[in-house]
């Protein structure tokens, strides 16, 4: 292991790689894009990178002492877990919404514990993703689901853009202006 990477920084890239993929794939099933993919066509990876490998990375990062990380990724991998093995099964609309709806509570709760811009980001993407989804499935809107699927799509390029920019040294936060300094009027 390379002494300038803590194990909680490879967790945590780790962790945001397989909810990138997993937010990507879920997303692009939903909004239609790529024909003849739809969501059911994530299951498999929502069930193992989303759900399994989500879970462990984050029994990893609690081991490590990242209660924020650690706490996401088993949250989120349960989402996903119980999301891939109940697809295929006959419930009603409306507890499907109720489901989404009760996992966008938990996006709310990650979004608003903070840490750095890149994770409340997703965070943010997703509970919106969530809570269109979940409308969806209430009112029966197709239409309300694309988008639900375009807002899941940025929350997966906004995990993936956080790891991959962790591993790269990309920046991470956006510049912030110096107080006092700003457009000045010349006369």
């Amino acid at each position: 292991m390379d002494n300038d990477v803590s194990a909680g920084s490879i967790t945590t890239i780790a962790g945001r790689l397989a909810l990138g993929i997993t937010l990507l794939a879920f997303g692009l099933g939903y909004t239609d894009l790529i024909d003849g993919v739809t969501a059911a066509d994530a299951v498999t990876i929502a069930q193992y990178v989303g759900g399994v490998a989500l879970f462990v990375v984050g029994l990893l990062a609690l081991r490590d002492r990242d209660g924020a990380g650690g706490t996401a990724f088993t949250v989120l991998g349960a989402f996903w877990f119980t999301w891939a093995v109940s697809a295929g099964d006959q419930v009603s609309d409306n507890a499907a919404g109720l489901f989404l709806l009760l996992f966008a509570l938990v996006a709310l709760s990650l979004t608003a514990a903070g840490g750095d811009q890149l994770s409340r980001g997703t965070y943010g993407l997703f509970l919106v993703a969530l809570v269109l989804t979940a409308v969806a499935r209430f009112a029966d809107s197709d239409s309300l689901t694309k988008v639900g699927g375009w807002f899941a799509v940025a929350a997966g390029a906004v995990a993936w853009y956080a790891a991959t920019a962790a591993m790269a040294h990309w920046p991470t936060a956006l510049p912030r202006r110096a107080a006092g300094r700003g457009v000045t009027a010349t006369g």
